[in-house]
């Protein structure tokens, strides 16, 4: 990440980065040792694996999660255009390591990513549309093929240990998605056609009024079994999904518009700006008109 930087042509404020891959590299990998984070927010078109090691106290931002990172960090991007940023927090120590690895999506072409033995990994992949934090047990059980791969980055046996770091991230079941999809611009797929179906209603109606019965009798069933086979498929309430969705379109939208807070409350299907406040302070930590200057100010270069 140390090439220059390109202003979007739809987000003048977000900085695209230039990465150093070129079209004849599977990845490349930088190993930084570093006192500090000084880089802006900034997003790419290349996948991206960041390790980070004793950066306790850095504040790590993907989409509009932001959050207190511990003494390791691992994260997987796989959108062009999330915005994310390491910032320098409360971290005090001289030590910080990091570990950057970036990659094409071709790297991994779907006619690859449809075999069996690859299912796996495909669909970390499109998880890590979000971002996806791996916690501690992950990142160890990887932290030498981490550190080997750091060292030797080139060849063909470095590809197979690049292929066997992503396989082993693949199989926790752990990782965490970290941006909501409203924010990240992500249509969510569900495997059932069913939940896709009200997923893709929320999308097209979030502004509205939306009754638990009309997407009951959407998918044919009765409002109670509807509400325990999504809640069942997707580990929310049809309440809670309707919340989170509509919470994303609004960070969005304090990020990318000008618009008052109270206009984009009502814009997002709020029907009160205390509601909005309320709910947006407990999904997000702070408040709206906060999470705007927040995300203003690291947007600001260095």
């Amino acid at each position: 990440m140390s090439e220059p930087l390109s202003p979007m042509d739809h987000e003048p404020h977000i900085m695209r980065e230039i990465t150093p891959l070129t079209e004849r590299d599977c990845f490349y990998v930088a190993d930084r040792h570093k006192t500090a984070f000084d880089y802006p927010i900034h997003c790419h078109p290349e996948f991206e694996l960041n390790f980070t090691e004793h950066a306790v106290g850095v504040r790590r931002t993907v989409g509009d999660n932001s959050e207190v990172i511990g003494d390791y960090d691992l994260v997987l991007i796989t959108s062009p255009d999330l915005e994310h940023v390491w910032e320098q927090g409360d971290c005090t120590r001289k030590d910080i390591r990091e570990i950057t690895i970036q990659f094409t999506g071709d790297i991994l072409p779907d006619s690859l990513l449809r075999k069996n033995q690859f299912d796996s990994i495909r669909h970390m992949l499109e998880r890590a549309r979000c971002g996806l934090a791996f916690p501690l047990p992950a990142i160890m059980k990887v932290y030498s093929r981490l550190n080997a791969l750091a060292e030797h980055c080139e060849g063909f046996h470095a590809v197979l240990m690049f292929l066997e770091i992503m396989y082993e991230l693949s199989l926790c079941e752990e990782a965490r998605t970290l941006s909501s999809s409203a924010f990240a611009r992500i249509e969510t797929k569900s495997e059932s056609r069913r939940v896709n179906k009200v997923q893709e209603y929320v999308a097209r109606h979030y502004q509205e009024d939306i009754r638990l019965e009309t997407l009951a009798d959407l998918i044919g069933m009765a409002p109670v079994a509807f509400s325990r086979f999504f809640r069942q498929r997707t580990g929310r309430s049809l309440t809670e999904y309707i919340i989170d969705f509509r919470i994303g379109m609004a960070a969005r939208l304090l990020v990318d518009s000008e618009d008052t807070v109270q206009g984009i409350c009502f814009d997002c299907g709020f029907n009160t700006l205390s509601n909005f406040n309320r709910l947006f302070r407990k999904k997000k930590g702070c408040s709206p008109k906060e999470f705007r200057e927040a995300f203003q100010k690291k947007k600001r270069l260095v």
